[in-house]
């Protein structure tokens, strides 16, 4: 991790979605049934911390529960075990007025710029709607907020009193953008905000969040599954498959010496632009059902390098190097 004080850590946390048997199986189980409410540990026991102005980029397949992990770094998602501190301080143990500090302070950009977007409220409205009710701004300069809202991420302060359906998608990222920035933000989580929009305008707005990381001194979660994108942007690298954290360490380092199986299957099947022809390799097999993960490793269904230990036993995630962390049983083989 950077040297750089921690802003934001969750440590430990899990995060399960249940599916209760229906009244007519609970009726049978007082009769001998052995029906059971079926659990899915979308988030199992991980930890993750982001330093101050750090861009940490979390990466995994859909179904991997990375989302997931956002939404219990923002705070929209509660954890069912494990804790979650902002500046070293447990959340849920601040005050009312401390922990509405810290919802304004880490603010979300989702990954629909259109659904996420109220389509019955004006551009205008909806950048100075929690502003005004927060009590940053007064009503009667919500106009002027807007502009210079609008001005930052790059937008036509004629387009404020459009609705949603009037922006094209790259605006629509911008408007969600602003929003997220309208409360003073310090902390962004940014789940797949650019996976919606074509290549050109992925670049834009790419270019838009590191020159807003630079003004504003922003520090980001970065989520995706496009390691392109987070090469671009990510000064640390988290990557995850079904629920667990598989690997991490500095941008440079995964990209360059990536240990984990899995790291190393994302990255042989990501385009490169180079002179000599590649073959395109796919990540094997397919991602297994979180209702029923295999046991030991869970990756090791698709591993090319799988040994018996990995069908019985889950790899700790150890440091293997200076800032790079790994949970693979092939590293004590070396």
């Amino acid at each position: 991790m950077s040297e750089q004080k921690t802003l934001l850590a969750l440590e430990g946390v899990t995060k399960r979605f249940g599916q209760p048997i229906d009244p007519l199986h609970r009726i049978l189980n007082k009769f001998g049934g052995t029906h059971q409410d079926q659990y899915v540990y979308a988030i199992n026991d991980v930890s993750l911390t982001v330093a101050s102005k750090e861009v940490v980029g979390l990466v995994g397949e859909s179904g991997c529960g990375k989302s997931t992990l956002g939404r219990l770094a923002v705070g929209l998602l509660q954890p069912d075990a494990g804790t979650r501190t902002w500046r070293g301080e447990r959340v849920d143990a601040l005050s009312s007025t401390e922990q509405r500090r810290v919802r304004l302070a880490v603010q979300m950009i989702f990954q629909d710029p259109y659904a996420s977007l109220n389509p019955r409220m004006r551009a205008v409205d909806t950048v100075t709607e929690a502003p005004i009710q927060h009590g940053l701004i007064q009503s009667r300069a919500k106009k002027d907020f807007a502009q210079s809202l609008f001005a930052k991420v790059g937008l036509n302060p004629e387009m404020m009193d459009r609705y949603p359906h009037q922006f094209s998608g790259g605006q629509r990222s911008r408007l969600g953008i602003a929003r997220a920035l309208a409360v003073n933000p310090e902390f962004l989580v940014c789940d797949e905000a650019v996976a919606a929009l074509d290549v050109s305008i992925q670049a834009q707005v790419l270019n838009l969040f590191m020159q807003l990381r630079a003004d504003l001194d922003l520090t980001y979660l970065f989520i995706s599954h496009d390691l392109g994108v987070v090469r671009h942007l990510a000064d640390r690298v988290v990557i995850m498959y079904l629920g667990r954290v598989v690997e991490e360490g500095r941008g440079t380092e995964i990209f360059s010496r990536a240990n984990h199986p899995y790291t190393q299957a994302l990255l042989a099947e990501m385009p490169m632009i180079r002179l000599e022809r590649k073959t395109y390799h796919p990540v094997a097999g397919e991602i297994p059902s979180p209702m029923h993960p295999p046991a030991g490793c869970h990756f090791h269904p698709r591993c090319p390098h799988a040994i018996k230990r990995c069908s019985l036993e889950v790899p700790m995630l150890r440091e293997i190097a200076p800032g790079h962390r790994s949970a693979c049983h092939l590293n004590d083989m070396q």
